[in-house]
């Protein structure tokens, strides 16, 4: 059973940066696509990026103009999302997920994980 656990968040103040970091275990990850979501408070879960696999492309959000880039190590098992430029509307609950293709509706996946806070604050 694939399992997915989120870290790497954290408080940050507007024009930083941080890495997340999506760790599987139970399965090897090379097959499959792995999706960012974030979901602010009162709103719904929103995608952020998604990146492919056996190739890795990724694919963004357009609203977050550059700002986020997403990676996968297969040999760590592991998917990053470096998040730079943050802004206050960054501020969300970050959540991998996981199927073997990218998919921006969250509907499609059948594996999360529980989340890792973003916050970006003054």
């Amino acid at each position: 059973q694939l399992q997915l656990v989120e870290s790497g968040g954290g408080l940050v103040q507007p024009g930083g940066s941080l890495r997340l970091s999506c760790a599987a275990s139970g399965v090897r990850l090379d097959y499959y696509a792995i999706g960012w979501f974030r979901q602010a408070p009162g709103k719904e879960r929103e995608g952020v990026a998604c990146i492919s696999p056996i190739g890795g492309r990724g694919d963004y959000a357009d609203s977050l103009m550059g700002r986020f880039t997403i990676s996968r190590d297969d040999a760590q098992n592991t998917v990053y999302l470096q998040m730079n430029s943050l802004k206050p509307e960054d501020t969300a609950v970050y959540y991998c997920a996981a199927d073997p293709f990218c998919h921006w509706n969250l509907n499609y996946y059948n594996y999360w994980g529980r989340g890792t806070q973003v916050t970006v604050s003054s």
